[in-house]
């Protein structure tokens, strides 16, 4: 099936933004000083406990984010305000230091799934669905590092991938248990998955916080900048489910591979 002219560009803009520089990068340009800096200045037990921050924040803010949300299809989203709150927690967690993280971190979380569910909303989906519901929680685990990305496989299909099963399961069991303890666990286990990628980007967050001198202020805009990169992966993201809804799955995924990468001739 051919692809209409303004759907093409449609595509190389998400293609644009699910590809633009990864969170380290922009953090090190807004910063000046490079990541690994700040990396060094992480507690030694950094890795052990920031998979369990990461699970309870992911899991509160699907509880309290997209489950209370009314279904307004194509409404434009409210990025700035969603961004204005969580510049707010930011700076709270900026003043306090890394310390602060366990507390910020689940309701910054929050907010950005709201204004996912909200970017999901504003390109036709409805978020009353379960379908919906899990394919804003894989937007964290988009445009973070990952050893599934390379040459011949977009990251972005490739982490689509390696989530689908647990998707699957989750959405099939919530719909037969509704949300209830019985059906948490499945949901738990694509959370996990989940977690391992957003994880590398919340450590990067951290890694910023910790240079000296960032303070309140600089944590507002780590955190301002930390949500602006999951709302261009949201938005490349449901651009995608956007005009897979009209293509097809492998049609998009094909005409996807096909454009040039950003920066390529």
């Amino acid at each position: 099936m051919n692809i209409s002219e303004s759907h093409t560009k449609e595509l190389l803009v998400a293609k644009s933004l699910l590809e633009n520089p990864g969170l380290a990068v922009k953090i090190t340009n807004l910063i000046g000083t490079p990541i690994e800096k700040g990396l060094a200045l992480l507690p030694d037990n950094w890795n052990k406990n920031i998979a369990k921050v990461t699970e309870k924040s992911l899991i509160k803010a699907s509880e309290a984010a997209i489950f209370t949300m009314k279904d307004i299809p194509g409404e434009e989203s409210s990025n700035l305000w969603h961004k204005l709150g969580v510049a707010a927690s930011g700076g709270v967690g900026g003043f306090f230091g890394l310390a602060a993280i366990a507390v910020e971190l689940p309701i910054s979380t929050s907010i950005m799934l709201r204004s996912i569910a909200d970017i999901a909303r504003s390109e036709g989906e409805l978020i009353t669905t379960l379908e919906t519901k899990m394919a804003c929680l894989e937007v964290f685990a988009l445009g973070g590092e990952s050893d599934l990305d390379d040459g011949s496989e977009s990251g972005y299909f490739a982490v689509r991938a390696a989530l689908a099963k647990s998707v699957s399961e989750a959405a099939e069991f919530m719909v037969k248990k509704g949300i209830t303890d019985e059906a948490a666990p499945m949901l738990v286990k694509l959370i996990t998955k989940i977690a391992e990628k957003f994880g590398v980007q919340v450590t990067q967050k951290a890694a910023a916080q910790a240079v000296p001198a960032i303070g309140a202020a600089g944590g507002a805009i780590i955190n301002t900048l930390f949500i602006d990169h999951f709302q261009d992966m949201a938005r490349g993201h449901f651009i995608v489910r956007k005009l897979e809804r009209i293509y097809g799955y492998e049609t998009i995924k094909s005409a996807y591979h096909s454009l040039p990468r950003k920066g390529s001739k």
